[in-house]
């Protein structure tokens, strides 16, 4: 059948992802970078902020207790301001626009905080776009099967129809299974677009 949706992942699909840049931005030693990578990017308060259930200021409060004091400043900037590395990944905003004009429809499924719609507007217009579905409004991350199945049920999608486009393996596989087409995105604009190109 005729893919008609793109499905897109945020994080390293349409904008960088990065704590690496965020904790050499912020942090002064290799002792406070380690600490706050496993304690606050690799922590469970992200992954509770992604479902929703947390906020940045929760969040910030229970990491710094496992964090040495004198590296709290350093820890606050890495919880309020990590967004700054979120632009937009090369050829991604050419390539939505492209998809639009071959008449493809665009959708978001990301697992984000609901702080994405601070930054993520800054980078896209959110009108490109179709739909968005994230974790932290479903209360569900991927790659368990009912978040991609509420973007099908909320937006009307058949499966078929679909390609989703992720940069993580296990989450496409998830969206295999529900009969779409998968796609793991390595930094490969081009030829995505001649894929869909031949199929538009």
């Amino acid at each position: 059948m005729k893919i008609k949706n793109i499905i897109l992942d945020m994080g390293n699909v349409l904008l960088d992802y990065n704590p690496d840049a965020v904790v050499n931005k912020f942090c002064n030693n290799e002792v406070s970078k380690s600490l706050i990578i496993k304690e606050f990017f690799l922590g469970d308060e992200w992954k509770q902020m992604d479902l929703g259930y947390m906020t940045s200021n929760e969040a910030f409060e229970r990491v710094k207790t496992r964090i040495p004091p004198i590296y709290h400043d350093e820890l606050k900037k890495c919880v309020y301001e990590w967004d700054f590395c979120m632009i937009c990944i090369n050829g991604a905003k050419e390539f939505c626009c492209c998809a639009k004009q071959y008449g493809y429809r665009l959708y978001v499924l990301s697992n984000a905080s609901l702080d994405f719609y601070r930054y993520f507007p800054i980078q896209y217009d959110l009108n490109l776009f179709d739909g968005i579905v994230l974790s932290s409004e479903a209360h569900i991350l991927k790659p368990n099967s009912e978040i991609y199945k509420l973007l099908l049920t909320k937006y009307n999608l058949k499966p078929e129809e679909c390609i989703f486009v992720d940069d993580r393996k296990e989450n496409v596989l998830a969206a295999e299974e529900l009969g779409m087409t998968g796609w793991v995105f390595e930094n490969n604009y081009g030829e995505l677009k001649k894929f869909l190109k031949l199929h538009a």
